[in-house]
């Protein structure tokens, strides 16, 4: 039960303001500058060129730190082939474009997660439905998966919520059951593991991203990796303007390709090659950080650590952020009475990540581009999808009512700000 009247809020009327020592970044050092400055000094800030082009330096497939990025991934996760792109939302973009995924068709997504998942069909005129999430580790429920699955399914877009491993087994089940592709977002997950088997080489497609926030970042950047030959010639003709390559290249089977620029720059690549070779360490710092907050709120009835798959088998979660689901019933207030208490002790928490995305304005109003479409178009009248309040229940309930977000678990944080967490909730609760 809490107690607030010792509370800085209580006292002081207000929050007490605490910087986000993450932003304090030490991931990036030496390593990274000497590397931005060797692409600087090869004379060449891209190689990429809209052709296959005979004659180097510049090529297709990009400069020389772009394709030592794509060996070193696919060499860290055991892929065939890497494709680097200038953001995982194009990579995101670039796997339906390359699944062959447009109008009349449907994919399952989460609704909770960010926006470019649900937005990825809806840009090549698919129907994303969206599946309810398991209350653990908010990502996608086979079971809700099952139910949403209609004649048009043609993919799975699963996310590996939170760094979280999703219940990939259950997962690939249905899909071979139903003949479906499946797109893992890895977004949050760098380095984790399903039963021994790295994420993103599980499904058809991965996408991993090196935006400033993820574990290792390159500013912007992202990585699809696969190991089917023709789905990474696919992803490489979107990334680089496909519609002018594919011709002269000889692959005149493949005619449905509209390329776009979403190449990657010889800067990023090389500051990504140096990231990548710290992301085990980063990963052990952030779980003995983890590991460490999870056993401090053993002594807090009222606060459940969310987790995914079982870690006894082989499976590594990686913990992008700390979520936590609170019980108002147990603590005695509302979520964001509390809320505001803890921060005001000087914490870093919010409540409820991401709102359910069926109730954003697109999905509520049904209108994305002119006339309606894609949700208007023919092919897609027949979709039986709905957008209301109650689509997913799970996902909303820990939206509104249970989750908080914490992120003292990223470095430069330490030991000593895990245990000002607890410093703060024995200040909060009742002896």
């Amino acid at each position: 039960m809490i107690d607030l009247t010792n509370s800085n809020l209580a006292i002081n009327g207000g929050p007490k303001v605490r910087k986000k020592k993450w932003f304090d970044n030490i991931t990036t050092g030496q390593q990274e500058k000497e590397a931005a400055i060797r692409a600087i000094n090869s004379g060449y800030l891209s190689l990429f060129e809209g052709s296959h082009t005979p004659d180097p330096p510049f090529s297709f497939s990009g400069g020389p730190e772009i394709i030592a990025l794509e060996e070193e991934w696919s060499q860290f996760y055991g892929s065939k082939f890497s494709i680097a792109l200038n953001s995982a939302t194009s990579g995101l973009y670039a796997a339906i474009g390359a699944l062959e995924i447009g109008f009349g068709d449907e994919v399952i997504v989460s609704p909770y997660t960010m926006s470019a998942c649900a937005l990825a069909p809806l840009i090549y005129g698919a129907i994303p439905v969206f599946a309810d999430i398991d209350p653990n580790s908010g990502c996608l429920d086979p079971e809700s998966i099952s139910q949403k699955i209609s004649m048009r399914t043609k993919a799975i877009l699963i996310v590996h919520q939170f760094g979280f491993v999703a219940n990939m087994d259950a997962i690939m089940d249905i899909a071979k059951k139903y003949n479906l592709k499946v797109i893992e977002d890895c977004a949050q997950a760098h380095g984790a593991k399903y039963k021994g088997k790295n994420v993103g080489t599980i499904g058809d497609i991965g996408v991993f991203s090196l935006n400033v926030n993820k574990t290792i970042q390159a500013g912007e950047g992202g990585i699809c990796i696969t190991n089917d030959l023709e789905l990474s010639y696919r992803i490489k003709l979107i990334r680089n303007h496909g519609e002018a390559v594919v011709e002269k290249a000889g692959y005149k089977n493949i005619l449905n390709i509209a390329g776009f620029n979403y190449r990657m720059t010889e800067i990023s690549a090389a500051i990504a090659r140096e990231q990548l070779k710290k992301l085990p360490y980063l990963n052990k710092e952030r779980l003995s950080l983890v590991n460490h907050l999870k056993n401090l709120l053993k002594s807090y009835d009222f606060l459940e650590p969310m987790s995914g798959s079982d870690s006894n088998n082989g499976t590594q979660n990686v913990y992008y952020i700390f979520p936590v689901k609170y019980n108002k019933n147990a603590a005695g207030h509302k979520r964001n009475i509390f809320t505001e208490a803890l921060n005001a002790e000087g914490m870093l928490f919010y409540q409820g990540y991401v709102c359910p995305l069926y109730l954003q304005p697109i999905y509520q109003k049904k209108l994305l581009f002119k006339h309606g479409y894609p949700f208007s178009a023919p092919p897609n009248k027949d979709c039986a999808q709905e957008y209301k309040q109650g689509t997913c229940p799970v996902a909303e309930r820990l939206h509104f009512e249970e989750v908080l977000i914490n992120e003292h678990i990223r470095l430069p944080h330490k030991i000593s700000d895990i245990e000002s967490i607890d410093d703060a909730l024995k200040k909060l609760c009742c002896s």
